[in-house]
């Protein structure tokens, strides 16, 4: 680690942070400025670069420019041990233990001291926790509240709470604000990220506001302070640098038996009662905030996890999904944003388009090579694929790569697509091009479920979408009403600006838990 001295009555000073990755810009001149004794609130929609900054900040990732000064002193991080060395911790979405080893071993990795580690584990009530038990043996909220109880054992100059809160019960989640709250005012500060307004309220002093991985404004964390963020978080609305896909208006659905449906679908801790139907010839959107239950969502539907309650159907039939190609039998097929766990990365383009034609085959015998070329062919020419048919895809650039996950299911004819977020990370004109497709396959009779985590692709592809918080649809807009700033605050369970339903309030309560708890919404949230 690099240090130098500075100048600064601040704890945490990051200025002109910038990365980048290909042709993805996740940060650029972005900053943070964090008092001494400060709780510090990081906003900003999906893709913002929130996680990034936190990344950087803490030495998982190396920045492209910028500076950043802890207590004075200027500090190149180069890794996460450094950063811990120089005071600075986080805490990330995703638990960092691993797996295959026991908490002890884990510990050790840290340099994590056992006696105040233990004291932190009691504080939340895990102090019978077997440290010989193995990490991937242990629920989600055990692992979170370990991180959390290792990373305060170390007692960091700041530390960095990443969707903390996320995977906790309501209980939990009580006792980590309670805890945030109590250091302030200390010799300490907390950098903390969440989407939940009623959090950044009750312990929050400020507010930096990322947008499109810049600094867009620092807000005092006061009564109605929310709608000032949600302003800076929205920016400008209108995109003029992504043209409008060419569209159709929705015919009506009216008797129409719709091509899925899904009644009453739960998942422990993660869905409640989800209800909603998508027709042929339709595309509906999901909005969703990060860790909101939209990826478990499409884990059961597309086979690869089993709900614990509710029912899917498919053209009117119900159905029970216990593997993907179960899924896919019936016509429901998958298009993620992570193409590398889609596709044969040392394969030809070819041979990844051609899979489901192998997959079909039922008894030994000769592929009609002359059909699948041909059907290939027209796949790689309609998504203008921009590349020769037996390249490998790991030459690819990303959005090549993602029209040829969507190729494949192009290729075989698709009555049910769904897809997860499947333009993150990839360039405007890509972009385009897959809006253009996903309407022209609703529009020959697909029915599409596509999430996405950037709101201004639902008027742009979408004929209506349903907003998913705290595991439950609390709104369904149609594609009129969906503009970005009614979607961020039905996403982040606003009720000013455009009228909400009612059941928002109440669905904010239960969302740690899926059960009632005491008090409003309205009570909590005091502003962000």
């Amino acid at each position: 680690m690099t240090i130098a001295t500075a100048t600064t009555d601040l704890m945490l000073e990051a200025t002109g942070i910038s990365k980048t990755y290909g042709a993805v810009v996740a940060l650029k001149s972005a900053s943070l400025a964090v008092r001494p004794g400060e709780v510090h609130a990081l906003m900003g929609a999906n893709g913002a670069g929130k996680s990034t900054l936190v990344k950087i900040l803490t030495g998982a990732v190396h920045p492209d420019a910028g500076r950043i000064v802890v207590r004075g002193r200027e500090r190149t991080v180069h890794s996460p041990a450094e950063a811990r060395r120089g005071g600075l911790v986080s805490v990330y979405q995703d638990p960092s233990l691993i797996p295959d080893l026991d908490i002890r071993a884990n510990l050790r990795l840290t340099e994590t001291p056992l006696e105040p580690f233990r004291h932190w584990l009691a504080e939340f009530g895990l102090a019978d926790l077997d440290l010989s038990s193995r990490a991937r043996r242990l629920p989600l909220a055990s692992l979170r509240i370990i991180d959390l109880a290792r990373a305060l054992a170390i007692e960091p100059d700041v530390l960095m709470l990443d969707e903390m809160t996320a995977a906790l019960p309501a209980n939990l989640t009580e006792r980590v604000l309670e805890i945030v709250g109590n250091m302030r005012g200390g010799d300490r500060s907390v950098v903390f990220i969440s989407h939940r307004m009623s959090e950044i309220g009750s312990v929050c002093d400020r507010a930096t506001v990322l947008r499109e991985g810049e600094t867009v404004g620092v807000v005092d964390v006061t009564a109605g302070s929310e709608e000032r963020i949600v302003d800076l978080m929205l920016g400008q609305i209108v995109d003029q640098a992504i043209p409008q896909a060419k569209r159709e208006e929705r015919r009506t659905t009216n008797g129409e038996r719709p091509r899925l449906a899904v009644q009453g679908l739960g998942l422990d801790a993660k869905l409640y009662d989800v209800s909603f139907d998508v027709h042929p010839g339709e595309v509906l959107g999901v909005v969703a905030l990060e860790g909101q239950g939209q990826d478990e969502l499409f884990e059961i539907l597309a086979g690869s996890r089993r709900p614990s309650g509710g029912q899917i159907f498919v053209d009117g039939t119900g159905v029970s999904f216990h593997h993907p190609a179960d899924a896919i039998r019936v016509g429901v097929v998958y298009v993620g944003a992570d193409r590398a766990q889609a596709l044969l990365m040392q394969r030809s383009v070819r041979e990844n388009i051609a899979v489901p034609f192998t997959a079909h085959l039922g008894r030994w015998g000769l592929i009609d090579l002359t059909r699948e070329r041909r059907i290939v062919d027209e796949a790689v020419r309609r998504l203008q694929i921009d590349a020769r048919a037996g390249n490998e895809v790991r030459r690819l650039s990303g959005g090549n790569q993602q029209k040829v996950t969507i190729a494949r299911w192009v290729a075989g004819g698709v009555r049910t697509m769904l897809c997860f977020d499947p333009t993150r990370g990839i360039d405007i004109r890509t972009k385009q091009q897959i809006y253009v497709l996903l309407r022209e396959l609703a529009e020959a009779g697909a029915a599409v479920l596509l999430y996405t985590s950037e709101l201004k692709e639902v008027q742009l592809v979408c004929d209506r979408a349903i907003v998913i918080f705290g595991g439950r649809v609390v709104a369904e807009v149609d594609r009129a009403d969906a503009d970005e700033a009614t979607l961020l605050r039905a996403a982040y369970h606003l009720q000013s600006g455009a009228a909400l339903p009612e059941q928002l309030a109440a669905s904010a309560a239960e969302m740690a838990t899926g059960g009632p708890t005491t008090g409003t919404t309205e009570e909590r949230v005091v502003s962000a």
